[in-house]
């Protein structure tokens, strides 16, 4: 593979062509890596974008045609003879024989984003007899949303396509597995659905005579508390990661895609929603609301100003615990120490607080989704424009996120356990 990029750099379209044919062929050449290549070299000013897709899509094109036409003419009997030196031997073609059949065409254009699947697609579909003009739609738009998907990143990448290339195959495993629980779950409904259909209808019969005897408050206080459950998980493993430096090819790549193709000069205005004004403005929106709504007032506003107000002792707290387990050998050093970011805590506990008791005070459902969605999108935002004009490490801003909503559900689970205490009084 060395020698291969190495003479990319000299024939680049040629070893492209050449390469996506091959792996198309079932040769065992990784076409991600060099479309990932060719996006560098776009970057660099060595390629040029559009003939780089032409020669993906062309080469493509190419080799599922000739594969296609392969498995048509030569058959079963052409696998059964050659098929181990492409390693697709009768057991392997069987079993992707059976997913096509299960799955008919229609994941056929996903097909080509599937290792040890896009290989053989061609082959199989031509044996079964597929007719030409259907695998060649589905087929050819899948081999190319395919190199448009991996050249583009490789663009956009630059530099750190390597990076981003070498942590995607740290994860590999696990989107295969969890691709290979979907599957099953769908081969399984496809199978057994009228079994399934049977067995979820009386569960939802069971859930809702339960659910009768289970007040609404109650079914909300074990969701805040799996929800709180998994933010304490989260929060401790990601303490884990930052002390082993797992979040450096995490930090580089989100920064590069922040910096290079998502922020717009027009996004640093975005930063006065985070200004005291703003937020001042937000909160007291809030209170108006919990007011008009006269509805366990001393308690809403009681959660309001201890969420916010208890913001800083809390990230001062986190701050004393990892010193004092650093002074007692427990844990090693952090690489950077403004983790978890001060300003992304404050923001996830002041918004998510405020969201949460404009929600629980609104009479409107679509007023109630476009209040999250709009906090969402300004959380977002912030990230963004924080990371790309501040200078701040994404990890921490994602500490800052997960700690403050460590700080924001225990509250929430807090005060819903004194609200149920008072309606009982």
């Amino acid at each position: 593979m060395d020698y291969l990029l190495t003479l990319f750099e000299q024939h680049s379209y040629l070893i492209l062509f050449i390469g996506i044919f091959l792996e198309l062929m079932a040769l065992p050449i990784s076409g991600e890596l060099l479309m990932s290549f060719a996006g560098y070299f776009i970057y660099q000013g060595k390629m040029d974008y559009s003939l780089a897709l032409l020669t993906e899509f062309l080469a493509a094109g190419a080799g599922i045609t000739v594969t296609y036409w392969i498995g048509r003419l030569g058959g079963y009997k052409l696998i059964e003879k050659y098929g181990k030196y492409i390693h697709l031997g009768p057991e392997r073609y069987e079993k992707i024989s059976a997913w096509f059949d299960r799955s008919g065409s229609n994941l056929l254009v996903f097909a080509y984003f599937i290792p040890g699947v896009r290989h053989f697609t061609g082959y199989v579909s031509g044996i079964s007899k597929m007719s030409f003009r259907k695998f060649a739609i589905l087929a050819y738009i899948g081999s190319f949303l395919w190199g448009v998907c991996f050249i583009t990143l490789g663009k956009q990448l630059g530099p750190h396509w390597q990076n981003f290339h070498q942590a995607a195959g740290k994860y590999i495993v696990i989107f295969i597995v969890i691709l290979a629980i979907l599957l099953i779950g769908y081969l399984v409904f496809r199978f057994y659905k009228v079994q399934i259909k049977n067995i979820c209808i009386h569960l939802i019969n069971w859930l809702t005579n339960r659910l009768k005897l289970i007040r609404k408050t109650e079914i909300f206080l074990i969701f805040l508390t799996v929800v709180l459950i998994g933010m304490v998980s989260l929060m401790l493993g990601m303490a884990q990661d930052y002390l082993y430096n797992e979040f450096t090819q995490f930090n580089e790549i989100t920064d590069y895609i922040v910096k290079s193709s998502i922020y717009l000069s027009w996004m640093k205005g975005l930063l006065v929603f985070q200004s005291p004004y703003v937020l001042g403005v937000i909160i007291g929106a809030t209170m108006i609301c919990i007011w008009k709504n006269n509805r366990n007032r001393l308690l809403e506003y009681l959660l309001l100003f201890v969420s916010i107000f208890g913001a800083w002792p809390f990230h001062e707290s986190v701050i004393q615990i990892f010193s004092y387990l650093q002074s007692k050998g427990f844990v090693g050093e952090f690489y950077s120490t403004k983790f978890p970011d001060l300003k992304a805590t404050f923001l996830i506990i002041i918004y998510g607080t405020c969201i949460f008791l404009l929600i629980r005070h609104s009479k409107n459902s679509y007023t109630s989704l476009f209040v999250f969605i709009t906090g969402l999108l300004v959380l977002i935002s912030l990230t963004v424009v924080n990371i790309a004009t501040n200078n701040v490490i994404p990890s921490d801003i994602m500490g800052g996120y997960v700690y403050g909503g460590v700080w924001m559900f225990f509250n929430f689970l807090l005060f819903e356990m004194l609200r149920l205490i008072v309606e009982k009084e």
